[in-house]
């Protein structure tokens, strides 16, 4: 067979199991190798219309089925190596084989990150049986840890990646981790060793003494040249065990992802069949709420939406059930046969928000559109949490959580430019209690309800428990970071020689704002977080108010402790002055407590040079001329309003 180019037809035996009883057909498949066979496995590849076809044919044993996650820290080539695979299988069209095929976010396109992740199916032969890979590509920065999470739910197996320049870094151990928990084999990978800075030798020692892998374990390859990636597919089928699951147990299967694709086709669910099959017409029951549907669509994505009209145990695919309230897809929710019940797969553990911000329409009447836009995203984000709230300033809103500034940033970018979404962000802030002189005591979620001071006799302010794991080399810069956030150590435990747990006592207001982002950038992101809540008390909280031409902007002030209220008022007056565009009238920043201003920075007016035109004569004609422009921008000054730019909001957040 070597070297032949002509087509030929061959006898394909195809056996699928369903629930009911085991079906064997005979079919003829025409086939075009598109590549030799040069390892001993037998490695064929084939075009992606006989790969087709083949997939029309043939439904595959969960012997025959490999689910895997690519893992690693950001930017060592997860998402360049996922698109060779798929085109090395003939999943891709020779036009979408580029780079970052499965980087389809704008957002991923203009940063080169990846913030979600996507999932492939794929065909390869090995020992003349066609197995069927199922790819999900994760993101790799730390603020999308829980996509990362939640791909390995539905998984037997990853690919942890490992820049053969950089070297192992905080995402690779956290996501090492990640995968042990889950119990997940796990694949080795040296990317990037075409580099002229490339030490793979050193990077496999690390490897093995890190994080215990064996010598013949580790796989050395180079995503962007194609060198060594023929390897992968073939250790994935040897290492990564099959789904283990009933294929003649009722139907039951894992929400793993959601999306919204249109107004007729509604939610779209990415599942993993754990027992039984689904397949169009049958009525199936989503768990947490009840509800039951009925199957329109059955499929994988191949490398998009590929209808085979069922799906079997072991599989990974999407369906379509018509559902079209973004809240009955939750992440984690089993799917089962109606009248059928099965055991529950376990929730997903909840997200710990580490940056809090209110999201309010630019125009109060816009805000049905923003429920709209929001519940859209956030089906393709779960690690997000919500919260209405109602603002006497800027109306209906929601107060958000996110995992990291980054997360924040991104996800306000996915609703501008995906959903043409306006909105006005306030700065992070918890709810405080205030007890007044009368004896009432009052909680308060926006700075506009904080009391004037004369009216308050007490303030109280949630703290926490936050537990840190540090290396050795960091705990210094940590621990000074802790005690100016108002900290109290509490423990100090070395978990081994490397690496110490230090137990702080602190404001959650202290966490919320930067401290996980301040954290991961001293420890060079080997720290972690993790906190809970321990209840209210005493603090002397005062609100810094921001004032533009002596006008409260009320989006823009904060509630914080009196001790940071004058370093904090500078910092936000500094950078709201590098940020508001300049106008035709002089801007005044002021920051204030009450009526005592801390800080004042002056944005100057553009100058227009009216006197450009005398030449000579009396100087008093240019006087005259000067003013007449100050009397001029003394009225607009009185009836302009000052826009704020969103990147305004953005820098407040920020500080």
């Amino acid at each position: 067979m070597a070297g032949t180019t002509k087509l030929r037809d061959c006898i394909v035996f195809h056996a699928y199991f369903s629930p009911k009883q085991a079906v064997v057909s005979r079919s003829v498949v025409t086939r075009r190798p598109v590549s030799t066979p040069t390892s001993k496995n037998n490695i064929t590849h084939y075009s992606q219309k006989s790969a087709d076809r083949h997939l029309q044919m043939t439904s595959f044993p969960p012997r025959l089925i490999r689910n895997f996650c690519i893992t690693a820290h950001i930017d060592h080539g997860k998402t360049t190596l996922s698109t060779k695979l798929l085109a090395l299988a003939g999943t891709l069209a020779q036009t979408q084989q580029n780079e970052m095929y499965l980087d389809k976010l704008r957002v991923e396109k203009e940063r080169g990150i990846t913030v979600k992740a996507q999932t492939a199916s794929m065909l390869h032969i090995y020992d003349n049986e066609t197995y069927l890979l199922n790819l999900i590509d994760t993101p790799g920065h730390v603020d999308f840890s829980y996509e990362v999470s939640r791909s390995m739910a539905s998984c037997e197996g990853a690919l942890l990646l490992v820049d053969a320049a950089k070297g192992i870094q905080a995402q690779s151990i956290a996501n090492w981790w990640l995968a042990k928990q889950n119990n997940l084999a796990m694949i080795p990978v040296i990317n990037k060793i075409d580099l002229h800075t490339a030490q793979p030798a050193k990077v496999a020692a690390d490897l093995q003494n890190t994080l215990n892998f064996k010598p013949n374990e580790i796989l050395q390859v180079s995503a962007l040249s194609g060198i060594g990636i023929e390897q992968i597919c073939p250790s994935i089928v040897e290492n990564i065990p099959p789904p283990t699951c009933q294929t003649d147990g009722p139907f039951r299967a894992l929400l793993f992802d959601s999306w919204y694709q249109d107004t007729f086709s509604g939610v779209i669910c990415l599942i993993k069949v754990a027992d039984g099959s689904v397949s169009v017409g049958d009525k199936i029951v989503a768990a947490s709420t009840k509800k039951t549907y009925q199957v329109v669509e059955v499929g994988i994505m191949f490398p998009e939406l590929y209808s085979t009209g069922v799906l079997y145990s072991g599989q990974v695919g999407y369906i379509k059930i018509g559902m079209k309230s973004a809240q009955e897809a939750r992440v984690g929710d089993t799917f089962y046969h109606e009248e059928k019940v099965v055991p529950l797969f376990p929730s997903y553990q909840p997200v710990k928000p580490m940056v809090y911000a209110g999201l309010y329409p630019d125009v109060n009447s816009d805000f049905n559109a923003l429920c709209n836009a929001m519940n859209k995203l956030l089906l393709t984000d779960a690690s997000v949490t919500t919260t209405r709230n109602v603002n006497n300033v800027l109306g209906m809103g929601y107060r958000c959580g996110f995992l990291g500034l980054l997360h924040m940033d991104v996800f306000l970018q996915r609703l501008r430019e995906e959903y043409n979404t306006k909105v006005i962000v306030t700065a992070p802030s918890v709810s405080v209690r205030v007890e007044l002189r009368s004896g009432e005591q009052i909680e308060v979620t926006q700075t506009s309800a904080f009391p004037p001071r004369e009216q308050i006799k007490q303030t109280f302010e949630p703290f926490v428990r936050a537990s840190l794991f540090v290396p050795k080399q960091y705990l210094g810069t940590i621990t000074n970071l802790c005690i100016e956030r108002r900290s109290t150590l509490i423990n100090t435990e070395w978990i081994d020689t490397k690496c110490v747990r230090l137990t702080y006592h602190m404001p959650l207001s202290e966490v919320i704002f930067d401290f996980f982002d301040q954290v991961k950038q001293l420890s060079s992101g080997y720290a972690t977080l993790d906190y809970e809540e321990t209840g209210y008390e005493p603090s002397d909280l005062v609100k810094l108010d921001i004032l533009l031409n002596g006008e409260v902007a009320e989006p823009l002030s904060v509630i914080c402790h009196r001790s940071k209220a004058e370093t904090l008022g500078r910092k936000i007056a500094s950078k709201l002055k590098t940020t508001i565009p300049r106008q035709m009238f002089e801007i005044r920043v002021q920051a204030a407590i009450g009526s005592k201003i801390v800080a004042r920075e002056n944005i100057n007016p553009f100058r227009k040079d009216v006197t450009a035109k005398c030449y000579g004569g009396d100087g008093t004609r240019k006087q005259k001329l000067l003013e007449k422009q100050k009397e001029g921008k003394k009225r607009m000054k009185s009836v302009g309003n000052v826009e704020l730019p969103p990147e305004a909001f953005m820098a407040v957040i920020k500080i």
